[in-house]
């Protein structure tokens, strides 16, 4: 028994005195640790780690509790379990933070130097991955931070290396001159699912081509119509081009038209890529700066002009608008050409515009060396596995067709970035010769080699998470053999094509195996009004703030009760408000247990034979709920699973059997008392295990103030289903008596008579089982109906004038004089008669009137006609009422 065992319980839930001091002392016990027991059966979960860009949100606080519960039972089901910690690097997302603080103090990234810089970021990550740790204490999680992991500590790197030398080799990795989406503002590339469409104004500005022959003309004129989105991008273009099948234009093949503003001449090509339909059917070619222009100028010869520089300003080749920004290029051209008489028109649209998605500024399409991941022999494989046994499991399932209709549809991964905070390529080019040399190991000569400046995509060496933070490379690494696959995934639908299906092709390609067993994918937490919470809303919430005051367990409870698998969830106080009240309510309901225990050692439960009613019927409801509950979890069903625990304690537990148990304790048969508080003290331990992963906290507060066994609830035995416990006839007799406790407070309610007063109560049933059960538990009858006289079988005759209500297989009676008091009733009778009675006069009188039957629209003659006929009900009803009760007066 521990020295924390009182029954001075306050009698308040505090959430900040409950959870002070208990995540460390868990950590100095080292519960959350593997078991190392080689007999259990191993259970993992990697952390999706969180970027080391700011603090943690609220979509982290769920998606790191739906983790803590899952592992929180595994351990208590006797699993050998580790939850893996661990943070990402986040590339260019934790950079542009880094460049943001400095571009406060005036300076650059470039001022700094690189090696500078890193450090500057290495500080960053420092700062926050303690306070991320902080918060992850703060909400309890079970992590074992013996074996926590940074995508950049030295193992992870090495994976990564050896990840990327092999793709090399295997010619599945690639260094090519391609359109690349590109952030100006980080100067990185981006791959595609880094870029965010949104609504930008915008316009189409026609433009007049001249033909370079002065003389030709083209339905009457000397020019063809250009229509183009982009004016800025128009001292890169190469070509006009036609659709080969389009009629109109076969005749100016061949032809050449002067680029306006360049004073350039550029031919007309025919190519199926131009839409027929769209526009006038004719569209410049900009090879450097469309990736479908890219395409139609390879196949073309075309030559591959790039106007822009990193920063998205023009460069030199764009003329005499060098150095000017790209937007204000744009504004300075339309000018030049309506000056030249070469704009026909601008027409205003809105149309869909990327954006990074780190930095929020407009993506250039730009043309750029970068290195590519071929992806559709890795995209082959992870659809190959998911029609076998080894397949990983999507909950909800549905999301299975979302990650196949990615894979069956994806590109090549860009995977370079042009930044400074990363894993640096492990790729070196001959000073003297251009070779280029890609090893784990750089070259014996380094002298003569430079490395390449860029670094890889965040997400490159995230994939690799589930196994390299277990030691692969080296494949006998502990870890790896005992750990890996993983057993469960946590994250949201949003990133199935960032990390998900990314985990999924690398694991299989290096490892042979599935990265994880399921991948059970959350929605977004929203606000009260379904928005998404983001800081140009102001709607976002610390979930720091709302532990603060509410505590911990909680925000764990509406976390994990808020919503079913892959469903958004909308945050809410009014929920939180209703958190707070249920564990207070279990708070209060085990204070009441602690103190009515006596000297009790440790719970032991009463021999069978020494059962009540209530006893069976608890520990029948317990044993449901501990089978309902465990077969939820084994499905991630977490909101059925807390409803059937917040039904069996709230219902059952505290508004039942401890109200049952009173009659009990206050008696005066010792063995009858001793036997309760056994079951008491059972149930309440047993409820506090089936709860404790879900609020770990003031579960272990509890159960370390009552008797028991053991040092903490993180160790504990989780609850297991006791067949024994099973009795569906004390179940259905139970009922019962609830049924007749409900329907006489009910007719009391609605007589609005007292709880307590003492009533005269009827039961006529011709159920035997009934009679018996009513018999056999008068006391409890007694205590919640309180009966002046109680009368039970099947010749009782109902009083004539009674409250009545039907239950199943028998009716209540209670006379109406035991209810109130009967000269009041008439009284008030009389009045309700007078009020009838005055309205059926007055409703007959307008009917009897001529004019206003004669003129009045139909719908209000027929409105009163209806009014006349429920007050003649009425007042039928009040009389007949009234002359029954005088006649009992």
């Amino acid at each position: 028994m521990s020295e924390e065992l009182t029954t001075d319980m306050p009698t308040k839930y505090d959430p900040t005195a409950v959870e002070k001091g208990r995540y460390q002392t868990w950590l100095d016990e080292e519960l959350f640790k593997p078991s190392g027991d080689q007999k259990a059966k191993p259970y993992s979960i990697v952390i999706p780690p969180p970027n080391v860009t700011g603090k943690l949100h609220l979509g982290h606080a769920w998606d790191t509790t739906l983790q803590d519960i899952i592992i929180r039972q595994k351990r208590m089901q006797g699993y050998d379990t580790l939850w893996l910690p661990g943070m990402d690097h986040a590339g260019i997302a934790t950079q542009a933070k880094v460049e943001a603080k400095l571009r406060e103090q005036g300076i650059s990234r470039y001022d700094l130097g690189r090696e500078k810089f890193v450090q500057q970021v290495w500080d960053w990550k420092d700062e926050y991955a303690s306070i991320i740790k902080q918060q992850w204490a703060k909400l309890g999680l079970s992590l074992d931070y013996s074996r926590e992991r940074f995508t950049m500590d030295d193992g992870l790197s090495d994976a990564v290396k050896k990840v990327f030398v092999t793709l090399y080799k295997k010619g599945l990795i690639y260094r090519g001159e391609y359109i690349i989406n590109w952030d100006p503002q980080a100067r990185t590339a981006l791959s595609d699912i880094e870029v965010i469409h949104k609504d930008d104004q915008g316009a189409f500005y026609h433009v007049k081509y001249p033909f370079a022959d002065k003389d030709y003309t083209f339905n009457g004129k000397h020019y063809i119509e250009i229509a183009t989105t982009r004016p800025e991008t128009l001292m890169g273009d190469t070509a006009v081009a036609v659709n080969p099948s389009d009629d109109r234009y076969k005749d100016l093949v061949g032809k050449n038209v002067i680029l306006p503003l360049a004073d350039r001449e550029i031919p007309i090509i025919a190519d199926a890529y131009v839409d027929p339909e769209f526009g006038t059917g004719m569209v410049k070619i900009t090879p450097a700066h469309d990736p479908n222009d890219f395409k139609v100028g390879n196949r073309h010869d075309l030559k591959r002009i790039n106007t822009m520089n990193e920063d998205a300003s023009m460069n030199a080749n764009a003329g005499k608008y060098e150095g000017l920004d790209r937007f204000e290029a744009r504004k300075a051209m339309v000018k030049d050409l309506q000056a030249q008489d070469l704009m026909i028109k601008i027409d205003p649209i809105v149309h869909s515009v990327g954006h990074s998605e780190r930095t929020g500024v407009q993506v250039e399409a730009r043309l750029s060396t970068q290195w590519f991941v071929k992806m559709q022999p890795l995209a082959e494989q992870a659809l190959k596995n998911q029609k076998t046994d080894n397949k990983v499991n999507f909950v909800p399932d549905r999301f299975e067709d979302t990650f196949n209709q990615w894979m069956e549809n994806v590109h090549d991964w860009v995977i370079s970035r042009q930044l400074w905070w990363g894993h640096q390529i492990p790729a070196w080019y001959n000073k003297k010769t251009g070779e280029t040399y890609v090893d784990v190991e750089p070259p014996k000569d380094i002298e003569n080699w430079e490395q390449d400046p860029d670094v890889l995509d965040t997400w490159f060496s995230s994939a690799l998470w589930p196994f390299s933070t277990m030691g692969w490379p080296d494949e006998n690494a502990a870890d790896f053999k005992r750990y890996f696959p993983t057993n469960t995934l946590v994250t949201g639908y949003d990133i199935i094509f960032f990390w998900v299906s990314r985990m999924m092709f690398q694991s299989l390609e290096f490892t042979g195996e599935r990265p994880f067993k399921n991948v059970l994918l959350h929605g977004l937490i929203r606000d009260e009004q379904g928005r998404k919470m983001s800081k140009s809303l102001g709607n976002g919430i610390d979930p720091m703030d709302v532990i603060k005051k509410y505590g911990a367990d909680s925000l764990r409870w509406f976390l994990s009760n808020g919503s079913t698998a892959g469903q958004d969830v909308r945050f809410s106080y009014t929920k939180m408000d209703s958190s707070w009240n249920f564990i207070n309510k279990i708070w209060n309901a085990s204070r009441y247990v602690i103190m009515n225990l006596g000297e009790m050692d440790k719970p032991t439960l009463p021999a069978q034979a020494d059962w009540t009613l209530a006893d069976k019927w608890i520990l029948s409801r317990l044993n449901d709920t501990v089978k309902q509950v465990t077969a939820l979890f084994d499905k991630f069903d977490f909101g059925e699973a807390g409803r059937a625990l917040y039904n069996f304690i709230w219902n059952d537990f505290c508004d039942w059997y401890i109200e049952m148990s009173k009659e009990v304790l206050t008696g005066d048969d010792a063995q009858a008392k001793a036997n309760t508080q056994n079951v008491l003290a059972y149930v309440l331990d047993q409820t506090l295990r089936l709860l404790h992963p879900i609020m770990p906290f003031v579960t272990e507060k509890i159960w370390l103030s009552m008797p028991h066994v053991g040092k903490s609830l993180v160790v504990a035995d989780y609850p297991v289903d006791h067949p024994e416990f099973d009795d569906a006839a004390a179940e259905a007799d139970m009922a019962s008596l609830i049924d007749l406790i409900t329907a006489v407070r009910s007719i009391r309610a609605e007589a609005n008579a007292k709880m307590s007063s003492a009533v005269d109560l009827l039961i006529k049933t011709d159920s035997s089982r009934l009679q018996t059960v009513f018999k056999a538990n008068e006391d409890y009858i007694q205590r919640f109906a309180h009966p002046k006289t109680l009368s039970i079988g099947a010749d009782v005759t109902a009083p004539k004038l009674s409250m009545t209500q039907v239950i199943s297989d028998a009716e209540v009676y209670i006379p109406l004089a035991e209810l109130v008091d009967l000269n009041e009733e008439i009284k008030k009778l009389e009045k309700e008669q007078a009020k009838f009675e005055s309205e059926v006069t007055r409703a007959t009188k307008k009917l009897g009137n001529e004019r206003f039957v004669g003129n009045a629209p139909e719908a209000v003659v027929n409105s009163e006609k209806e009014k006349l006929a429920d007050n003649q009900t009425k007042l039928a009803a009040t009389k007949q009422r009234l002359a029954d009760i005088k006649a009992q007066a």
